[in-house]
């Protein structure tokens, strides 16, 4: 053997073999004890973009574009699209009237949405969540206004009803082996004629405006005369809890050794959100303020972001979506995800539902009926969620509530019929599908799928 080659022992202390050191970005590098021998850098990616500022982070995109990681650039290019061609049909569209209509009759679709994203993260399907919505909300009216009971109460009894609804379809799934989409086919059509049967010859139970669930989501805000007041300050605890959040997540992955945000770009995606959180509240004090429906739907978001991206559940349902069988070796609970999954899919769908019945003061045959479980599906899906499984974000019923409420309302604005709405928000949810398909296929031929 040449005397040049050398063997790199690894013995107890750094003196003997390698030499381990720090540089100033905090990558480690190692050396051998040859003094021609030149270090090589270990850095993680991520930190190499950053250093680059803004080179970098183009260079990035660019690469995530290539490789299929769009994110939801597509339905934020789509959305805008979509308010540049109505605002040029009709001047009224982007008025403050108008985005007030949308932010709060999106709201009850948008629950449902919120559970199905749970749902759709497995891969799976639910098709009950409109009958359940429905069930859920005249529930509520039979309890209040036939019995007489206590509208909070009442409240909590329907939405507990939406979950046990939710676990059944998933006990069923998940231990049975029935398919999620005959099971919650079954509920469909089953909870839709309990609806039925429990409205009556009349098919309407009328709910007293001024009762506490039905006011609350109802198109009022929390603030009243004080509306004003109110969405700024909603908009400034938004942003105060972003500022905590990003930077809790910086000292976190500090301490931990881990690549973090630098300040500047927390400090940077803050201000983008400060600037659409303050034309928003600014905008919508124009109309009514935020209503109560928005404020709830919103929160809800963040908390159930919260779950699905912080949590240990969280990212048990990921990986169940995105692998059963690696899942189960990793001792994950593969029914329980399942079971709880579809729970939650039916607690939103009630609350849900009584969104609705807060917009009209009643329970009727229509409620959960008609195009709302396809609008709700629809919303998922278009905002990014991926029908295959293990890929979105709860972010999503947020986006896609948002295309599909704009293509309603501008055209309700110009006029047209419903049978022009249904053909454009199918063709934006078959582009959406379109697009996740394109994607995930980008992604395995970068091998990052």
């Amino acid at each position: 053997m040449s005397d040049t080659s050398k063997t790199v022992k690894s013995d107890s202390g750094p003196e003997k073999g390698v030499t381990a050191g720090t540089t100033d970005a905090g990558a480690t590098t190692a050396s051998v004890e040859d003094p021609t021998a030149a270090a090589v850098p270990v850095v993680d990616p991520r930190l190499l973009v950053r250093e680059e500022g803004l080179k970098g982070y183009v260079t990035e995109f660019k690469r995530k574009v290539k490789g299929g990681e769009l994110g939801s650039l597509p339905v934020v290019i789509g959305l805008i699209i979509i308010w540049a061609i109505f605002q040029a049909k009709n001047d009224r569209f982007l008025s403050a009237a108008n985005l007030s209509d949308i932010s709060f009759f999106m709201s009850a679709t948008g629950m449902l949405a919120i559970g199905l994203v749970f749902v759709l993260l497995l891969g799976e399907i639910d098709l009950s969540v409109g009958s359940v919505s429905g069930l859920a909300s005249t529930l509520f009216a039979v309890f209040v206004v036939e019995h007489g009971m206590n509208s909070w109460l009442a409240l909590v009894l329907a939405i507990i009803t939406g979950v046990a609804i939710g676990a059944l379809h998933g006990w069923f799934f998940a231990k049975i082996g029935v398919p999620a989409f005959v099971v919650t086919l079954a509920g469909f059509l089953g909870w839709n004629g309990l609806m039925l049967w429990l409205l009556g010859s009349s098919g309407t139970i009328n709910i007293p405006s001024d009762e506490g669930p039905v006011k609350l989501f109802g198109q009022s805000s929390f603030f009243m005369d004080q509306a004003i007041i109110g969405a700024y300050l909603l908009a400034g605890l938004g942003v105060v809890l972003s500022l905590i959040g990003n930077f809790g997540e910086q000292r976190r992955r500090k301490a931990a050794g881990v690549p973090f945000r630098p300040t500047g770009e927390i400090l940077f995606r803050v201000g983008l959100l400060a600037i659409a959180s303050f034309v928003a509240a600014a905008v919508l004090n124009n109309a009514q303020g935020v209503s109560n429906a928005l404020v709830i739907f919103l929160a809800a978001l963040v908390i159930v972001d919260f779950v699905l991206r912080r949590t240990t559940y969280g990212r048990k349902v990921f990986a169940v979506g995105g692998g059963i069988e690696a899942a189960r070796r990793a001792g994950i609970s593969v029914p329980m995800v399942r079971i709880s999954v579809f729970a939650i899919s039916g607690g939103f769908a009630a609350i849900g539902g009584m969104f609705f019945a807060g917009q009209t003061a009643s329970a009727t045959l229509s409620a959960g009926g008609g195009n709302t479980l396809m609008l709700a599906i629809a919303a998922a899906v278009i905002g990014g969620t991926s029908l295959f499984g293990g890929r979105g974000s709860v972010w999503s019923a947020l986006l896609g509530m948002l295309v599909i409420q704009s293509i309603t309302t501008g055209l309700n604005l110009l006029n047209m019929n419903t049978s022009i709405q249904y053909m454009i928000t199918g063709g934006v949810l078959l582009g959406a599908v379109v697009i996740d398909s394109v994607s995930r296929r980008s992604q395995k031929a970068a091998g990052r799928a």
